[in-house]
């Protein structure tokens, strides 16, 4: 029961993102970092899921949270950010829903991560084009 529980609460919340946290991310290098390194870290669901004790958005976003394992050291690791500031931060993307438990991200910060990585390939590519020119 706590499974389908589960996977129904954060079916809910990726169905209702909010595009507006794309800007937290956009400015800052750090949090981009952790994004990018929290789709490569494991997250497994507890395995015996905590009983849910009420239906407000915020408790049941906590909930989730509580009945997630992951590494931090892991994270850590993979963001190549330093170890002074990093819960704040990392604390910054649960809270704005940047991070989902199951270990993706909001679509909307995905996606504009995606562009911004196209786009840098994209300039990059038209600047070799120019010097295999001359």
């Amino acid at each position: 029961m706590g499974d389908r529980l589960y996977e129904e609460k954060l079916r809910w919340f990726k169905e209702n993102e909010k595009p507006e946290v794309v800007l937290l991310v956009g400015d800052d290098s750090t949090l981009t970092k952790i994004a990018l390194a929290w789709t490569n870290t494991t997250t497994k669901r507890s395995q015996r899921v905590n009983p849910l004790q009420s239906d407000s958005e915020s408790e049941v976003w906590n909930w989730l949270w509580a009945n997630t394992t992951y590494s931090r050291q892991d994270l850590l690791a993979r963001s190549g950010v330093f170890e002074h500031g990093f819960e704040g931060k990392l604390a910054v993307l649960i809270g704005n829903r940047i991070l989902y438990p199951d270990g993706t991200l909001n679509s909307f910060v995905q996606r504009f991560l995606r562009e911004k990585v196209l786009r840098l390939f994209d300039t990059k590519s038209a600047k070799s084009r120019k010097t295999e020119s001359y």
